[in-house]
């Protein structure tokens, strides 16, 4: 093969396939733009423009982040009784109009509310896109297509934080408001775009069994535990680095914006190539072992950092975000190939929603604890926080062995098994028997990455 051959082959890689998956990832595209967004203004309109100060919008968030924990199960459950294309519909549709509300808001109390909303229905939007991507997407081509989508939602926050940095340039109240409805409009363009998805059959159980089935999995309790302590790798990128690097390294800040590049450019370019293998429960035990240990040894890298030279603490925080980066592609490979391969056929639903109450466990609790260890002790922190991530990774292959042992979730995983949508073109694209199964598919009165 010429060099011109493997370029182009690499390139096409980088593309999503035709058919459902380059739907889902452009609407992928739409939603994470709209994080973007909102990530890079909001809290400075409420902080600057609307005055609310910065410890009580902190405290809306985490408000909001605990409402949206809460909602994640049920309306996974509602996605599998309902149907998860038509739910994933509306929850988009409803997070997108709900979204428009942090544009008026002029109090506390109103950010808490609408924060509540729009945290919920995240919540929901996650849950019911995991159960529909279980139904559309063949079980050994989910890892691949989730790659394809998180290395899409990539582009889509940093095209998202382009469009907010304008605003922000501008700072006037009516450029962020119209930015944060801009928002709220792309949260609603993503959910029109899975009309274009075929409908899912709702879980049609005829069994005696209890409703929420996932709060009974042990196995399935452990992994999402293991998952709310690897993604704390997240948060220690984006939370506790920057201040490390401000306060108690001496390398220049500017060099933060480089790492989150490279971070960026390697997710698009890698994450689906480092994915390969993880599309079988034991290859996704394996890439959370990896992951743990990978993550560790950028810890240890971040720690030297605080007592190096400039150009030494440059190295070696640079050596760090190359290795992060490896590890956060890691654990997610194994995330995706465990939350669905660990979770019954006709209740993805429910298991997905447990499984995004975990990340978003994570994400919550590790900023206050970085400060708390990271900034407060100094290296010892960043050790802490490496021995943790070794030992979720070591855990993986006990967990996949448990759930193969564990009765209980033997019973329920023989559960009866709704008609999944094989084929992944997109809905156009499909015969017209396909009708048949759209009457099936009842809305939810009327679907995180």
């Amino acid at each position: 093969m010429t060099a011109l051959a493997r370029l182009r082959a690499a390139t096409a890689e980088l593309v999503p396939p035709a058919g459902v998956v380059r739907v889902v990832s452009l609407s992928n595209l739409a939603k994470t733009a709209a994080h973007g967004i909102i990530m890079s203004v909001s809290v400075l309109y409420f902080t600057t423009s609307i005055g609310i100060s910065a410890t009580k919008v902190g405290l809306a968030l985490t408000i909001g982040a605990a409402v949206g924990m809460l909602v994640a199960v049920p309306a996974g459950h509602a996605a599998d009784i309902f149907g998860p294309r038509n739910a994933t519909v509306l929850a988009m549709l409803a997070l997108g109009l709900v979204t428009c509300g942090y544009a008026f808001v002029t109090n506390f109390w109103w950010l808490t509310a609408v924060a509540c909303l729009v945290l919920a229905g995240e919540s929901a939007t996650d849950a019911s896109r995991g159960a529909l991507v279980a139904g559309v997407v063949p079980p050994e081509e989910r890892v691949r297509a989730w790659s394809y989508f998180r290395a899409v939602a990539n582009l889509g926050v940093s095209f998202g934080a382009v469009i907010g940095g304008i605003g922000l340039y501008f700072d006037s109240q009516a450029g962020y408001r119209t930015l944060l409805l801009l928002a709220g409009l792309l949260f609603a363009v993503a959910g029109l775009a899975y009309l274009r998805v075929p409908v899912v059959p709702p879980t049609r159980n005829t069994e005696v069994r209890p409703s929420l089935v996932v709060l009974r999995d042990r196995p399935y309790a452990a992994f999402v535990v293991l998952n709310a302590l690897l993604v704390m790798n997240g948060p220690l990128l984006t939370v506790a680095l920057p201040i490390w690097i401000a306060q108690r390294t001496e390398a220049p800040t500017a060099l933060y914006p480089v790492i989150l590049v490279i971070n960026t450019i390697c997710v698009v370019l890698l994450q689906v190539r480092v994915s390969r293998g993880a599309e079988r429960l034991d290859g996704g035990a394996r890439a959370w072992q990896r992951a743990g240990l990978v993550l560790a040894a950028c810890c240890v890298l971040f720690a030297l950092a605080g007592g190096l030279p400039v150009w030494a603490a440059a190295a070696a925080l640079l050596a760090g975000a190359l290795v992060h980066v490896l590890g956060e592609m890691l654990h997610s490979s194994g995330a995706w190939s465990l939350a669905y391969g660990l979770a019954p056929e006709g209740s993805h639903g429910q298991y997905q929603g447990l499984f995004g109450m975990s990340t978003q466990l994570g994400s919550t609790i590790t900023p206050f604890a970085a400060t708390v260890l990271i900034i407060g002790l100094g290296w010892p922190g960043w050790l802490i926080f490496g021995a943790v991530m070794c030992l979720a990774g070591l855990f993986a292959p006990a967990v996949v062995r448990a759930a193969g042992k564990d009765a209980t979730r033997s019973g329920v995983s023989a559960a009866a098994e709704p008609p999944t949508v094989s084929d992944t073109r997109s809905a156009e694209d499909q015969p017209a028997t396909m009708s048949d199964d759209e009457s099936a598919g009842d809305p939810l009165s009327s679907d995180r990455s």
